[in-house]
């Protein structure tokens, strides 16, 4: 079961930043209440996500309702951008790779972690020694951009080269990123949520933001490779149509639950 936050975050993305307008707390906690979160476990997820900088609430009496800071519109503004625009295809691949050099033995061990999850989630692979690559040389601002929030410009290279005669691209690949966790990552995926049919509205919230809740850890698992590097029969095509096609026919019953939720909830609890 996902945790309540990270359920938050979700439905967050998925509804309240397309609305842009203020939500009240009982509307969160029952759209939470949707995908089985306890009351409790939903309250504590907004204090928490609030605590990190995401969140506002304002006060009306006895009640509260919540609005995105701009950190948390960026974040998720970004988020959504990744979802929705992941697995389109690519133009063909030129051969070029990105190599980024770094220094972060150097660095304290919180920017190690950091910059490891935000290059990875730019679909770098690491190799021995701080070195990390990608198949996108578009990708160098990115890892810039990255580098200079983290204070680590100034100990980095960045080179764009292609492959010599010495050695095999499959290996490079192997070493960098593991492909087999990511294609099994896809089947779990497929064999979830092809067979769902939801039948009432509730139900298709729920379905909705789960599908939206699993496809958006993808752009952080999958580097998104040139075919000619991945295994044959990766499902990742398959799995992006299924996302699109599922998204598409359980949204609007989606989008009317959440409407009803936002609508009834200023009714609900005496207090929030």
């Amino acid at each position: 079961m996902p945790s309540a936050r990270s359920l938050l975050l979700t439905v967050l993305g998925e509804y309240v930043l397309p609305a842009g307008e203020p939500v009240w707390t009982a509307t969160l906690v029952s759209a939470l209440g949707v995908l089985g979160v306890a009351e409790k476990a939903a309250r504590q997820a907004l204090a928490r996500t609030a605590s990190d900088g995401w969140l506002v609430s304002t006060r009306h009496g006895r009640r509260a309702q919540w609005e995105l800071t701009q950190p948390g519109r960026r974040l998720l503004t970004d988020g959504a951008h990744r979802i929705y625009t992941f697995g389109q295809s690519r133009t063909g691949w030129d051969g070029r790779w990105l190599v980024l050099v770094t220094s972060a033995s150097d660095a304290v061990h919180d920017h190690r972690r950091r910059l490891r999850t935000r290059l990875t989630w730019a679909g770098f692979g690491a190799l021995p020694g701080g070195v990390w690559v990608s198949t996108d040389p578009a990708r160098e601002s990115e890892a810039n951009r990255i580098l200079d929030e983290l204070g680590l410009s100034g100990t980095c290279l960045s080179f764009v080269a292609r492959s010599g005669g010495i050695g095999a691209r499959q290996d490079l690949v192997a070493r960098a990123w593991d492909l087999r966790a990511v294609q099994a990552r896809y089947g779990e995926f497929i064999g979830t949520f092809a067979p769902l049919d939801p039948a009432s509205d509730r139900e298709r919230m729920a379905a909705q933001t789960l599908l939206v809740h699993e496809w958006r850890k993808f752009p952080f698992l999958d580097p998104q490779l040139p075919r000619e590097l991945l295994p044959v029969g990766w499902p990742g095509r398959d799995a992006a149509a299924l996302f699109a096609a599922k998204h598409k026919r359980w949204q609007p019953g989606a989008l009317r639950c959440w409407a009803g939720l936002a609508s009834l909830a200023p009714s609900g609890r005496a207090a929030d």
